[in-house]
């Protein structure tokens, strides 16, 4: 585990991140699928949350929104306390709740903020309305340090259809930088769903404002695949808090995203989509 190796007697302090989102009591995404992710890649995990949904692999039955002044007194909490080194941003909830965690983050001067946007779920349940949406944009894009919608979330946060090609992903990438957000990873792991065609290669988009990049790793067609958009946004936090740099972390977390999905197959939980299985890695 990487740290400072400043403390008396030698004591290491981890590298911590922290993830402000719901709960998901199947475990499989959410908080839990976050502080999995953080131990997986050898960071200490803190979290806030933002609501707390009774949910398992076949959808989301029930929403409970905590309330924005016990948001931020958490973020107070873990910010005043711990050397945070990355927040990642999942579900907010509420625009009141996204309101308070802009304030916060700002005001404790966070470096690495990792904006995850889940809008719906894996299973097509509803996790924001259009005032979430709007909240998402005005209030939390522009302190992100990058983005990364999947297509359906791109294309509500800028009220367009869903990007069939990767053609349309660039042109929505920058859509999403015209918002005022620095960098956006567009993810195409759905991209099969409306191109009609299975993909050899799972390929993103990212946009920092210089040249567009695409990202690429080996397509896994595996039906466990609840939690992977956690999954990864909390992984690029983690090795950014590891001191990688942006792209560098994108594409480590996808490989090892990928690696993570290799060894979903054989794990069957619940009755629907199942989870990632999220494993401790070794980074090669």
């Amino acid at each position: 585990m990487a740290g400072s190796d400043d403390a008396l007697d030698g004591v290491m302090e981890p590298d911590a991140v922290l993830t402000i989102a719901g709960s998901d009591s199947s475990g499989g995404a959410g908080i839990q699928a976050d502080l999995k992710s953080f131990m997986s890649l050898g960071v200490y995990g803190a979290s806030v949350v933002t609501a707390v949904t009774a949910q398992n692999t076949a959808g989301v039955q029930g929403v409970h929104l905590v309330p924005a002044e016990m948001v931020g007194a958490q973020i107070d909490a873990v910010l005043s306390d711990l050397s945070v080194k990355a927040v990642k941003i999942g579900m907010v909830g509420s625009p009141e709740n996204a309101a308070v965690i802009a304030a916060r983050l700002s005001s404790f001067d966070v470096e690495t903020i990792v904006l995850d946007t889940p809008l719906i779920s894996g299973t097509g349940s509803p996790l924001g309305n259009d005032r979430v949406r709007r909240a998402l944009v005005d209030e939390l894009l522009p302190i992100a340090t990058v983005v990364t919608p999947n297509l359906a979330e791109a294309g509500m946060l800028l009220s367009q259809p869903m990007a069939t090609s990767a053609g349309e992903m660039v042109a929505q990438a920058k859509a999403l930088r015209q918002l005022d957000a620095k960098a956006v990873l567009v993810k195409g792991g759905h991209l099969h769903e409306t191109s009609g065609s299975q993909p050899e290669r799972a390929v993103d988009v990212l946009d920092s404002g210089g040249e567009v990049i695409f990202l690429d790793a080996e397509w896994v067609d595996v039906p466990h695949t609840h939690g992977t958009g956690c999954a990864l946004s909390s992984a690029i936090a983690a090795f950014m808090a590891q001191g990688e740099p942006l792209e560098a972390a994108v594409q480590q977390a996808k490989t090892w995203l990928t690696t993570m999905l290799k060894g979903s197959s054989h794990m069957q939980i619940g009755t629907g989509p199942g989870p990632v299985n999220i494993v401790p890695y070794t980074k090669t």
